[in-house]
């Protein structure tokens, strides 16, 4: 699959089977993601994948509702920018780290892994914080489901270029 293809065909899954994704998978995906554009190297891009224990305390950390979501696949990754102190270098190193979970979610798609970026504000609370063992020192930015797609979702509608493109003189 070329990079276009993979653009254009990647879409949001809900449904998984039962099967985790591999450790040394993740671990491809996570090397693959360390080659996302980030200014200075710093490199602020941190990952968990949450295991059995780490998901109960976050599913009960959580709603009702937010604990039937956070079912949905057999793997979850946290993925979080480490903090710096200083604002500017803040702000590129969490839009660095969401370069980094799209790389993922491409990468995956391309080995016929299904996926889905979530922000469940959760991992906003110290209670869901706390039960992944998120410092305080990082910004999460994206729950990142993979699983066996089960269906592929359908494809929607998006603007065109010319729509939300302006050239400035």
């Amino acid at each position: 699959m070329d990079v276009e293809g993979a653009i254009r065909s990647r879409r949001t899954h809900k449904v998984y089977g039962p099967e985790p994704v591999p450790a040394a998978t993740i671990l491809e995906l996570v090397d693959l993601a360390r080659w996302a554009p980030n200014h200075r190297m710093t490199e602020p891009w941190r990952f968990r994948v949450l295991g059995p224990g780490s998901l109960a305390r976050l599913i009960a950390a959580g709603s009702d509702s937010e604990a039937e979501k956070l079912r949905r696949a057999p793997t979850l990754v946290v993925a979080s920018a480490a903090l710096t102190g200083d604002t500017y270098q803040d702000r590129e190193d969490v839009l660095a780290t969401a370069c980094a979970v799209y790389i993922i979610l491409l990468a995956a798609h391309e080995r016929g892994i299904a996926s889905y970026w979530r922000t469940p504000a959760l991992l906003e609370t110290p209670e869901g914080r706390a039960a992944i063992g998120l410092p305080s020192g990082e910004e999460f930015v994206s729950l990142i489901y993979l699983g066996t797609p089960l269906k592929d979702p359908p494809v929607k509608e998006r603007r065109g270029a010319a729509e939300i493109t302006e050239f400035l003189d």
